[in-house]
Order: C-alpha cells, then structure tokens, then sequence
C-alpha cells in the first residue's frame, strides 16, 4: 500500500503536499519566535517560553499611538537577539522607519532591510519574491517578514485614480488583500517564514454592543493564525527609581488556533527599550497560588517577602528559574486548549 500511496500522492504535482509522518504537515506548528515578554508569551503559546508560531501571520491591530509597531519591533529586536544568522525583511508602509528608530530602540540594523510598498500589489509581489528566491537556496538562515501596515496599502487603481484626479473608493481593494494572503500562506508556511501584520482598527457602526474590527476586510482575518487587540489603559511611570515613562498596554487575543481565544494580559510599553520582559508575571504567580500576597507585601515559596516595588526593580532575583517553572506550568493549564503539546519544541524566545 506504501508504493500506490506514493505513486499517488506523487501525481498530483503538489509542492505543499507530503506524508505527515514524514515531515511537518501544513498546519503544524514548527516553533516560536519570542516577544520579549513573558506574558505575551503566554498568551500566544500557552508558554512563557514561547511566543508567536514560527511559520504562521500573527497580527497586531489597535488604534493610532497604540504601539503596534514598537510590538512589531520587540519581536524583530528578540528574533535577532535569538538569532545571530538571521534577518528580517520590514515592508513598511508609513515612512516612519528610519536607521536612528531601529538602532534607538537596539536593533542590529545590518540584519534589517527596510523595503517601502506603497500599494498591496506591491507588497505582495516583492514578498513572492523573496519567499521563492529563499526556497530556492540549499541553505535557509531563519528569516520574518514584517507589514507595517496593513491598513496603510493603497492600490494600483487608487493610485491611478488619485493621479487622473478621480475621487473614487477602489471597491476591489478586499479582494485583492485576501488574493495576496491566500498566495502568501502557504509559502510562508514551507519556508517556515512568520509574517507580523500590523492594522487599524474601527468602531463597527450599528453594533448592540461597542465592538472593534479590523480595517481590509476579511483577508487578514481568515489568513491569520493568532490576531492580536491592543488598547492602551493607562500611560504611567513605572513606580521604580529609573522613572521609565511608558504605558500599560491590554492585549486581547481575538483569533488563535493554539491557545484559548478571548484571553487578556497588561504588558507594559516603555517607550525607550519596548516590551517590559517580567511585567504581569507577579499577577500570574499570585493567580495560580505561586505566592501570596500578606498586607502589602508578596510573600515568595521561599519564605522571602518583598514589596511590589522592590519587586519590579529586581525581578530577576524574585523570578528564579523556579518559580518561572511553576509560572509556566500553571500558564499551560491557563492558555492552552487541553493538554499542553509537548511535541512541539518551545525554543526560549525569552532571550536568557
């Protein structure tokens, strides 16, 4: 029966297609990219230690000013980080962008090429590009494609329309957005190449309830494996001596084939280096009993009791690779769907 399965399978002519005991089927996940935060982590994985799946398109969308590109730029600063042959392929939409933005914030810029796209025909071209240019090569370093953004892209028809002075919206815009995905995933998905997507979002007019939608259509949402709401809660001063200015960001998982969808954590922005590595574990450990809070103290499995400020001016010294182990533990049980899947290997994308 082997040889007639092959000889079938071998018929017809599909580059994606194999035997799943031989390799990776199509839908599996190959691993993760770390997002510099625990939490985010979690959310997206199940595990501190993961992050977003490694061959999938993972969206970011929020309002203007929320920080989806310095979301965006933590993964691509972690990614190099963890690393060191890799690159990063940025399309970039906004103009806004530059040498002196990437290095700022520690990002080896060597590793990164900026490439403008101005319409989604675009874009999707030089993506097909590069993706088929890689597949072709005998060796493939680890690469991510990032889109900032989205909702950004013009059309060629807009932008023809725009130069003949018409004031005409460009009704094909959608269909060509879910035309680029649908060539996209796939490629992504051999060469084991993430896409991060920023975009906007909209208040949907007419709704019972106030809900928010992406802007695009239907396109990013059907393609993407985890999509991602961010709201800004609160811009604050981390309660430390440093006097780091930033704010606490809500990221609200809407779309995910890999953990409970409708979850929520608070990571905190900081303006100048990005995600906050240990914000929101200290809530995680005092949700799954890890450590317990007495008067206004938090008092560790060890016996050592710390206030909350000392706390986030020292995590490393409170989050031992201990108590980080039972955080995980009881965030595989808090994210995941059933039991935790221990075939996929979790790379540490924390960057210890």
């Amino acid at each position: 029966m082997s040889d007639i399965f092959n000889n079938l399978l071998s018929e017809i002519d599909n580059e994606y297609a194999g035997i799943v005991d031989d390799g990776v089927a199509a839908g599996d996940v190959t691993g993760f990219i770390g997002t510099g935060s625990y939490v985010m982590n979690a959310l997206l994985s199940g595990s501190i230690y993961g992050g977003l799946p490694q061959n999938k398109v993972t969206a970011f969308a929020g309002e203007p000013s929320v920080g989806k590109t310095f979301y965006a730029l933590n993964v691509v600063k972690q990614f190099l980080e963890d690393n060191k042959n890799g690159f990063v392929f940025y399309f970039e939409s906004e103009s806004a962008i530059s040498k002196q933005f990437l290095s700022d914030r520690g990002i080896d810029t060597r590793r990164v090429a900026i490439v403008p796209v101005a319409t989604v025909q675009e874009f999707r071209t030089q993506a097909v590009k590069i993706l088929d240019k890689y597949l072709e090569g005998k060796e493939k370093p680890p690469m991510i494609f990032v889109l900032d953004s989205l909702g950004n892209l013009s059309t060629d028809k807009e932008m023809q329309d725009i130069a003949d002075g018409k004031d005409t919206r460009d009704m094909t815009r959608a269909q060509l957005v879910r035309g680029a995905f649908r060539v996209l995933t796939l490629k992504l998905g051999k060469a084991k190449v993430p896409l991060i997507v920023t975009n906007h979002v909209y208040d949907v007019v007419g709704s019972y309830v106030p809900m928010k939608k992406m802007g695009g259509g239907s396109g990013l949402e059907y393609a993407a494996s985890t999509i991602i709401f961010l709201s800004k809660k609160k811009d604050k001063t981390l309660d430390d001596d440093n006097g780091r200015t930033g704010a606490v960001i809500t990221a609200h998982l809407k779309k995910s084939r890999m953990t409970v969808e409708d979850k929520k954590v608070e990571t905190w922005l900081n303006y100048s280096s990005g995600l906050d590595r240990y914000y929101g574990l200290l809530d995680l450990a005092e949700k799954y009993g890890i450590v317990k809070k007495v008067s206004t103290r938090y008092e560790f499995p060890n016996g050592a009791k710390a206030f909350e400020k000392e706390i986030k001016k020292n995590p490393e010294k409170f989050f031992t690779e201990e108590i980080l182990a039972a955080i995980n533990e009881g965030c595989q049980a808090d994210f995941m769907y059933g039991k935790y899947n221990e075939e996929v290997e979790v790379e540490d994308g924390s960057g210890d």
